[in-house]
C-alpha cells in the first residue's frame, strides 16, 4: 500500500461501516501502540451463502489495517445450538466451512497467511477451558445467560441446557484466542455484552467488540441460511444467480431494505473502491462511481434503474463466484459438500433398507463395524487345543463370545484385560461347537513362520469406540455382512501393516478419535 498507515487511518479501515464499536478508546490507545488481535467465529450450521460476503470483507479491512486476524470455526457452539449441526456431521460440516471460507477470502483477494484459522474443538475440550465454564457457570445467572443468546439461539418452546452454555463459551474464546477484540454482527449484541460483563469477575480482561449491520438480504430479509428458496448459495450456477436476483426486493428510487444496494455498499465498494453501473448507451452507458453515496442519491432519484442496478450486481457477483465454483469443481469437494449437507429427499431408507452408504454394493471400509472391545476373560477352548474363547465388552450391555486361533502365538496373560480390535457385523460363526460373535483383528509378519500380534487400539480408548479408516468416517456399517458377499473378504486383501506399525487401507490409516491403530513390534505384514 506504499506507505505506513498512520493510527487513524487503520481505526477508519477497522470500523467504517460498522454499526457499533464498544471499546472505540481502547482501540485508539491499543493502535498507537500496535496491532490489534482480532476474532470472527462462525457456528459450522447450515450452508455458508453470499451474504458471509459481508463479514469477509470486512476481515480483508482488518488485515489492510495491519490487524492479527483469527477466524474461528465454532464446531462445538453448532453443537449447542439445538444440535443445529449432529455431531456425526459435525467434522464434515467444518472442513466444508474451511473450504468456502477460505476460497471466499481467496476470491476477494485476502492473503490466506495472514489469517489464523482453528477449531473450536481444539481447545474448547481441554482441561484448562473446562475448568473455566464451570467456573462461570458459578457465577452466571440463568436469567442473563438465556437474555444474552435470545437473537443467537435458535428460540424453541422447550430450550435446552446448552442454549445456556453456548454465550459462557463465546465469552471465554476471547481469552482463550488471546484477542483484543471480537467482531461479529449486531445480533451478537447481547452476547458481546454479556462478555464484557462476566470476563472480568474471572480475573481476565474485558475485550473490545467491533459490529456489524444487519444487512437485508440481497434477495430477501435477514439473509439466513434457513430460507432456501431466496438465498444465492455460494455454488450457484450462474442462471441460478440471475433467477434469484430478478426475483430481488429493488423498488425504483427505495433505498430502505434494498439488499441490492447493501450488498454494493458492504461488499462491492470496500472491495474495489469503485462500482460501475452498466447499462445501454441510449440509457447514458456505463457509470463509475468512487463514492456509495452518490450511487445512492442517484438511485433515489431514479436516475439509476432497479434492472440495469441488478445487472451490474450479477456481473461483479458472478466475479466473485467463479474460483468457488471452480475450487469445489472437483470430485473431492462435491463429495464433501453432499457428505456434509445430506439431500433430505435421500433420507436414510427403512432400517430393512439398504444401508446409508451411496451404493449399497460398493465396497468401501466403513461398511465393517470395526469396534474397540476389552478382553474380560480367556478360556482355552473345551474341544480345540489351538483356540481360546474370549468375552470381549465392546460396548454393549452384554460382552461377545469370540473365539479365536491364538492359542500358539500370543499367551493368555497377554490377552487378559487389553484392549483389542474386533469386526462387530460378520455373520456369528459356529467354531468346534462354539458360536464365535465377533472377530479379533491381528497383524501378521509377512516371512515363515508367521508372527501374530492383535492389533493395540491408542491409549485410553474405551470398549465400543469406532475404529474407521481415515477419509471414510461418514459411512454407516451393514448391519451384518452377507456371507455370500464376502465385502469383508475383499477389504482384507487391502488391509496391511506398513513400516511404521500402523495398521492401514490402502495407505490410509485405520483410527480412531484417538489417534491411530498400530501393533507393538511388526513392521510390515498382512492383517487377518
Amino acid at each position: 500500500m506504499g506507505h505506513e498507515l498512520t493510527a487513524q487511518e487503520k481505526y477508519h479501515l477497522i470500523t467504517r461501516n460498522l454499526q457499533e464499536v464498544l471499546g472505540e478508546d481502547k482501540l485508539k490507545a491499543i493502535l498507537k501502540e500496535r496491532e490489534v488481535k482480532i476474532y470472527w467465529g462462525t457456528a459450522t450450521t447450515g450452508k455458508p451463502h453470499i451474504a458471509y460476503f459481508v463479514p469477509m470483507t470486512k476481515i480483508a479491512d482488518f488485515l489492510k489495517a495491519g490487524c492479527e486476524v483469527t477466524i474461528l470455526f465454532a464446531d462445538l457452539h453448532g453443537y449447542l445450538d439445538n444440535m443445529k449441526a449432529p455431531w456425526e456431521l459435525l467434522e464434515l460440516r467444518t472442513q466444508y466451512y474451511e473450504n468456502v471460507i477460505k476460497a471466499m477470502l481467496e476470491s476477494i483477494g485476502v492473503p490466506l497467511e495472514k489469517l489464523k484459522f482453528i477449531r473450536g474443538t481444539d481447545y474448547q475440550l481441554s482441561k484448562e477451558y473446562t475448568l473455566d465454564v464451570y467456573r462461570l457457570s458459578s457465577v452466571v445467572t440463568q436469567h442473563d445467560a438465556k437474555k444474552a443468546g435470545a437473537e443467537v439461539v435458535k428460540q424453541v418452546e422447550h430450550p435446552l441446557l446448552s442454549g445456556l452454555l453456548y454465550p459462557g463459551l463465546q465469552a471465554l474464546d476471547e481469552e482463550y484466542l488471546k484477542v483484543d477484540a471480537q467482531f461479529g454482527g449486531v445480533d451478537q449484541r447481547k452476547i458481546f455484552t454479556f462478555a464484557e460483563k462476566y470476563l472480568p469477575s474471572l480475573g481476565y480482561a474485558k475485550r473490545i467488540h467491533l459490529m456489524n449491520p444487519m444487512v437485508p438480504g440481497l434477495t430477501g430479509s435477514k439473509m439466513s441460511s434457513s430460507e432456501e428458496e431466496s438465498k444465492i448459495d455460494l455454488l450457484d450456477r450462474k442462471e441460478d444467480v440471475k433467477k434469484k436476483l430478478k426475483k430481488a426486493f429493488c423498488e425504483p428510487g427505495n433505498v430502505e431494505n434494498n439488499g441490492v444496494l447493501s450488498f454494493i455498499k458492504h461488499v462491492l465498494f470496500p472491495l474495489r473502491s469503485e462500482f460501475v453501473i452498466l447499462r445501454d448507451e441510449k440509457w447514458g452507458g456505463n457509470k463509475t462511481y468512487t463514492h456509495y453515496g452518490d450511487l445512492e442519491n442517484d438511485f433515489a432519484d431514479q436516475v439509476v434503474h432497479p434492472g440495469d442496478l441488478k445487472n451490474s450486481v450479477e456481473v461483479a457477483l458472478n466475479k466473485l463466484l467463479e474460483p468457488i465454483r471452480e475450487k469445489f469443481n472437483s470430485s473431492q469437494m462435491k463429495k464433501l459438500a453432499s457428505s456434509a449437507y445430506p439431500d433430505p429427499s435421500k433420507a436414510k431408507p427403512s432400517a430393512k433398507g439398504p444401508t446409508k452408504n451411496s451404493d449399497p454394493e460398493e465396497v468401501v471400509p466403513s461398511r465393517v463395524d470395526l469396534r474397540v472391545g476389552r478382553v474380560l476373560s480367556v478360556e482355552k477352548h473345551p474341544d480345540a487345543n489351538t483356540l481360546y474363547v474370549e468375552k470381549i465388552d465392546v460396548g454393549e450391555p452384554e460382552p461377545r463370545t469370540v473365539v479365536s486361533g491364538l492359542v500358539e502365538h500370543v499367551p493368555k496373560e497377554e490377552l487378559q484385560d487389553r484392549l483389542v480390535v474386533l469386526v462387530c457385523n460378520l455373520k456369528p460363526q459356529k467354531m468346534r461347537g462354539l458360536e464365535s460373535q465377533a472377530m479379533l483383528l491381528c497383524a501378521c509378519s509377512a516371512g515363515e513362520p508367521c508372527q501374530i500380534e492383535p492389533l493395540d487400539p491408542p491409549a485410553g480408548s474405551c470398549p465400543g469406540e469406532r475404529v474407521f479408516v481415515e477419509g471414510y468416517e461418514e459411512g454407516q456399517p451393514d448391519e451384518e455382512l452377507k456371507p455370500k458377499k464376502k465385502v469383508f473378504e475383499k477389504l482384507q486383501a487391502d488391509f496391511q501393516i506398513s513400516e511404521a506399525s500402523v495398521a492401514q487401507w490402502k495407505g490410509k490409516n485405520l483410527m480412531t478419535k484417538l489417534g491411530n491403530l498400530t501393533c507393538k513390534t511388526l513392521k510390515s505384514g498382512s492383517i487377518r
